[in-house]
Formats: structure tokens, sequence, C-alpha cells
């Protein structure tokens, strides 16, 4: 008998909570902007789609996930750059706010770009 989508579902959950478990500080940044690029994409075809409630589930998710990089950063060790990563992760979250207020695609492109360019600088660090 075949399960049900809901069975792909939990193996999902189960596959990231493994990955999770098994992996280091910096591998769980890179699943977070993984994960956040990703939901990102969703909000976008949401709002083409007119799809406005689950559009608010996938800006508020990022914004989720862009808080919990915040406090990730280790302020009394990473100095300037900690500070500037909180400031990027901060307008971040200030224009996912807007660009779900007015539905603007090109507001969240721009978000797009800023954390690719951070996560590019995660993956290099790893190196």
């Amino acid at each position: 008998m075949y399960g049900t989508g809901n069975d792909f579902t939990q193996y999902q959950d189960a596959d990231l909570a493994i990955r999770t478990a098994a992996s280091t500080p910096h591998q769980l940044v890179l699943m977070l902007f993984t994960g956040l690029l990703d939901e990102l994409t969703r909000a976008k075809g949401h709002i083409q789609a007119r799809r406005f409630e689950r559009k608010a589930g996938s800006i508020n998710k990022c914004i989720d996930i862009l808080n919990a990089l915040t406090s990730a950063l280790d302020f009394d060790n990473g100095g300037e750059l900690a500070l500037r990563l909180a400031g990027l992760y901060d307008y971040c979250v200030y224009r996912l706010y807007d660009a779900s207020h007015h539905l603007s695609i090109e507001q969240i492109e721009e978000v797009e770009e800023i954390l690719r360019s951070i996560q590019q600088g995660w993956e290099g660090m790893g190196a």
C-alpha cells in the first residue's frame, strides 16, 4: 500500500532532523540560507498566483529565519562583521514587511540578491 503525502513530509522532517543533528554551526547557517531562499521563491509564487494568505505565511517564515540568523551572530567575538550582518538582516526584514504590504516581487528579489551574496561569503568560509 502506498503512503500519503503526509508520509513524505514526515520523511523530510526526519531527514532534516538527522542532517541538523550531524551539522556544524557553519553547516546549520548554510541550511538556514537554503531554506530562506527557497521560501522567498515560494513567496514570489504566492504573490503571482494571488495566494495572499500563503504569501503572508512564507514572508513570516523568512522573517523568522532572518531573526534566527541574527540571534546566532556572535557579537562578542564577531566585531564589526557581526554588526554589519545584523544590519543587513534587519534591512532584509524591513524590505520583506514592505514587500508583503505592497505585494512586490521586486523587493523580494532585492532581498534574495543581498542574501545570496551573504550566502556566498558563508560558503567561502567553509572552503
